[in-house]
């Protein structure tokens, strides 16, 4: 299976979703213990081929189980969805959100940590 770059509809409207999710969850409008103890980034949102579905990639800040963030997020998809409508009024479909953990930050680090680590500097000498 080939996978293809999205195209500039997917972006962009990815983008208009990240913004209006990251709105709903900044304002608290969702009453979870764990999800308003915590500050998430929502770093990008994936959209499909055909705009049913948002795969939002979310990384929270801190020490938190990442792992528990998202299944609360999962949890609250359709409510967080329901909530981004009223941002997204001039969509004509609503789609349906999924919240992954967004692991890109932790492989910058280890590789960050790889690059300043003695054996490969004295390669690059």
């Amino acid at each position: 299976m080939k996978h293809s770059e999205p195209s500039r509809r997917q972006l962009r409207v990815g983008e208009q979703i990240r913004r209006a999710v990251a709105q709903v969850l900044q304002r608290g409008k969702v009453r979870d213990p764990l999800l308003e103890s915590v500050i998430l980034s929502i770093s990008v949102v994936h959209m499909s081929a055909d705009l049913k579905i948002a795969t939002c990639f979310v990384a929270p800040l801190g020490d938190v189980n990442g792992d528990a963030v998202v299944m609360a997020l999962n949890h609250y998809a359709r409510y967080i969805r329901s909530q981004a409508n009223h941002h997204l009024q001039q969509m004509k479909y609503m789609p349906e959100f999924r919240f992954q953990l967004d692991t890109s930050f932790d492989n910058f680090s280890k590789i960050d940590a790889l690059l300043r680590s003695p054996k490969v500097a004295r390669d690059l000498d």
